[in-house]
């Protein structure tokens, strides 16, 4: 029974770890094809929601099973939901670049952020899930770091008469 059960703990250990990539092959794949000078990352940002589900955020020039496109990065962005403050946070790390290289862009829900300072660019487009005054956007940068906030805008409730079943 041991025999059996640690073959087939085996064979399930090795169907899933089958189904992750292997970032090594990967890297060394760049290589031979000459794409660019790197560097090369890939990560992931984990979280709770607001409702307690976790959520998984990938980021990076890489993705699994692709060839880098181009030498811009995708930075970390955390979004920072305020229901006491009534705002919506959206923070950015972007080290190695001025405040005068940061563009933002808001446009339906979508906030675009860019940078570019000598070899270092950035580029990602957040998806605003919350409903936010565009216009109230404001945003800072420093230490590398950039903070995007908006005023959340408060759903409005039905307006409407109940009538009484007589």
């Amino acid at each position: 029974m041991t025999m059996f059960f640690d073959s087939e703990f085996d064979r399930i250990f090795k169907r899933m770890s089958n189904s992750f990539f292997d970032i090594d092959d990967i890297f060394e794949e760049f290589k031979g094809n000459g794409s660019g000078s790197g560097p090369y990352f890939y990560g992931y940002t984990m979280t709770v929601g607001p409702d307690g589900k976790p959520v998984v955020k990938e980021y990076g020039n890489v993705k699994p099973g692709l060839l880098p496109t181009s030498d811009t990065r995708e930075p970390i962005v955390d979004t920072i939901v305020d229901e006491k403050e009534k705002v919506v946070k959206l923070i950015a790390e972007m080290p190695g670049v001025e405040k005068s290289d940061v563009k933002i862009v808001v446009e339906n829900k979508i906030v675009d952020l860019s940078a570019e300072h000598g070899d270092k660019k950035y580029h990602v487009k957040v998806p605003v899930q919350q409903k936010v005054d565009e216009n109230s956007a404001k945003a800072s940068y420093k230490n590398g770091v950039l903070q995007i906030s908006f005023k959340l805008i408060e759903e409005e409730k039905p307006k409407g008469k109940t009538v009484e079943v007589e």
